[in-house]
């Protein structure tokens, strides 16, 4: 995914959180969602791909996104078990989405029982290019799809609320 998508999750969980000020839920949501790509670091460490610490390996995990969801819901100033619910839901979808790719190895969902990757069996998302070949016509197509597919989502999410005196 060329990371729209994610984003486009955490601003809708941003708007679900604070319906009336989302910008920073919106912005601290996006980051959770895009939080398990931080994994491509390990292509400058050496690590392959195909490596359970390799891109789309144990950080886009179920458990690794529980344990991202209980940080973030800990370090918020408001604690629920509605916005742990949420944060788990934002940071679960990275690897779900990811497996609705169309390339790459698959993912590594149930890291650290089993280290086998898997993939949706309907892929409607082209991967992403990596890096600077993300500035391609390849690159140029994956994000012209992902804002089709992703524009119900985030025209929602952006969308104004109708204020308490015009109801």
């Amino acid at each position: 995914m060329a990371s729209f998508g994610h984003v486009a999750v955490g601003m809708a969980a941003g708007r679900l959180w604070k319906p009336g000020r989302p910008w920073r839920a919106m912005v601290a949501f996006s980051a959770l969602s895009l939080a398990p790509d931080l994994d491509v670091i390990a292509f400058r460490f050496g690590i392959p791909y195909s490596a359970p610490f390799g891109h789309r390996g144990a950080a886009h995990s179920l458990a690794v996104a529980v344990a991202l969801a209980s940080i973030a819901a800990l370090a918020a100033r408001e604690r629920s078990w509605r916005l742990w619910l949420l944060c788990a839901a934002v940071a679960v979808s990275h690897g779900l989405l990811d497996t609705l790719t169309d390339g790459g190895l698959g993912i590594a969902l149930l890291w650290p029982f089993s280290t086998a990757r898997y993939f949706a069996p309907w892929n409607p998302i082209p991967v992403a290019p990596i890096g600077a070949r993300m500035l391609s016509a390849r690159g140029l197509h994956v994000v012209l799809v992902e804002l089709i597919e992703f524009a119900p989502l985030s025209i929602w999410s952006l969308w104004p609320r109708a204020t308490a005196s015009a109801r």
